[in-house]
């Protein structure tokens, strides 16, 4: 791919990933003003919990894929099979162990209704995943970015219509079946594009359209238990990132309270707008080149590590003297007064973006090839220190408690990373890890 057709690739990505930013940012802001802060909090904790434990569904199934098709090209397809049922089986236990927590754990009887209706949400952001990894490997990016974007859309256009067109009056639990409603939308429509990839509909890029060969037709096809040997480590690098990125909200509601969480909430919904970029870069565009870089041209895979924290360097800091210029008027304009106590919550989390940019190349290298296991380690450790870091502050020092532990663990944890990258994985190559 040409500097041309890459530029305009990302670009329709990160175009794609702002609208789906913008609506979502939009939803969090009609939520917030329309329920109130303790509302809000109840919303927000008891969704924080649904995506905390989504990974598990699949598993790291859609990460997997980038891996063993930059690996194998065509005959990765022998994957699909186990794919399918170790992510059927692994849904089911995340679905009972949800509904369990829902009913057994300490909530009131809202918390566990908004509890129960958001479980549903699972299958939705599962198909989101195991589809847009399909995408990915056809590099079809007006396609993925169409498909990440949609179910944002579908969520404001649904919270709009309850919002500002029922006569009735508007409730968590309104809003949470219409969370649900887009989730069972979304799982019918993906499930079918993923049943087309399993019969052949496939069209793999990168790799040679090669017909499998009677001798090929024969290679093992790996069950469910050998496809989970070869996943897990994607599904736990995604559930310890969303343990140190987003357990806060979970925890500062149920040790400081609903309110509380939805005041952290609306700092957390703003800097999940402006680390899209980097996500955008690494996990939607070069995460599929990477794989197969590493596997085939270090030379080029040490040069994309190297410019990247360069680049990423520079965006991060720009992004963190924009958010200290804009929020002190920004949130009160788009939240309302009432959230005012969250400027100084987003100051504080907005010294972790040059952190978190950074972090973005490293941790990207780090899942390919064997250097996954490691990666684990790393964000295994960061997630405990994130909770232990979360016990000791939040009650000592509330909401701000949690932001400063955020970005300990982000900065720890870009250390690592970079560390390992640099004296493990590019220890051959001379220069510094900027230039």
């Amino acid at each position: 791919m040409s500097k041309k057709q890459a530029i305009k690739a990302i670009s329709l990505l990160w175009l794609g990933s702002i609208l789906g930013a913008g609506c979502a940012f939009l939803t969090q802001v009609i939520l917030a003003r329309k329920l109130g802060p303790t509302d809000f909090g109840i919303f927000s904790s008891a969704l924080a919990t649904i995506t905390l434990l989504t990974p598990l569904a699949g598993f790291g199934i859609s990460q997997y894929w980038l891996k063993a098709f930059g690996q194998e090209g065509w005959q990765a397809m022998r994957w699909l099979t186990g794919s399918f049922k170790f992510t059927s089986l692994s849904t089911l236990v995340v679905i009972l162990s949800l509904v369990c927590w829902a009913m057994l754990g300490p909530h009131d009887a809202l918390t566990k209704t908004v509890l129960l209706v958001l479980t549903l949400c699972v299958f939705g952001q599962l198909v989101t995943e195991l589809v847009s990894g399909k995408l990915q490997l056809e590099e079809r990016y007006f396609s993925l970015a169409f498909w990440q974007f949609l179910p944002h859309l579908m969520r404001l256009l649904l919270v709009v219509v309850l919002v500002y067109a029922a006569t009735s009056f508007v409730s968590i639990q309104h809003i949470a079946y219409a969370y649900a409603a887009v989730a069972l939308v979304l799982f019918i429509s993906g499930a079918w594009l993923l049943l087309r990839m399993y019969h052949g509909f496939f069209a793999l890029k990168g790799h040679n359209a090669v017909e499998i060969h009677a001798e090929s037709s024969k290679s093992i096809v790996p069950g469910m238990f050998q496809v989970a040997a070869q996943s897990w480590p994607f599904g736990l690098a995604g559930l310890f990132y969303l343990i140190y990125f987003q357990s806060d909200i979970i925890l500062v509601k149920y040790i400081v309270g609903a309110e509380a969480a939805g005041l952290y909430n609306v700092a957390f919904t703003v800097m999940v707008a402006v680390y899209l970029l980097p996500s955008v870069i690494y996990q939607k565009f070069l995460l599929p080149k990477i794989h197969r870089w590493a596997n085939h041209d270090k030379v080029k895979f040490y040069q994309v590590y190297r410019q990247g924290n360069l680049v990423m360097l520079i965006l991060g800091l720009a992004a963190m003297v924009a958010l200290w210029i804009l929020v002190p008027w920004g949130i009160p304009f788009l939240f309302g007064i009432e959230y005012q106590n969250s400027i100084f919550l987003l100051m504080i989390l907005a010294t972790a973006a040059p952190v978190r940019f950074l972090a973005s190349s490293a941790g990207a290298v780090l899942g390919t090839k064997q250097h996954i296991i490691n990666k684990i380690y790393i964000m295994g450790f960061a997630a405990v220190l994130n909770i232990v870091l979360n016990l000791l502050l939040i009650p000592m020092l509330g909401m701000n408690g949690a932001a400063i532990s955020t970005v300990a663990t982000e900065t720890l944890l870009l250390i690592a990373l970079q560390l390992y990258a640099r004296y493990r994985i590019f220890n051959d190559f001379n220069g510094n890890i900027f230039n």
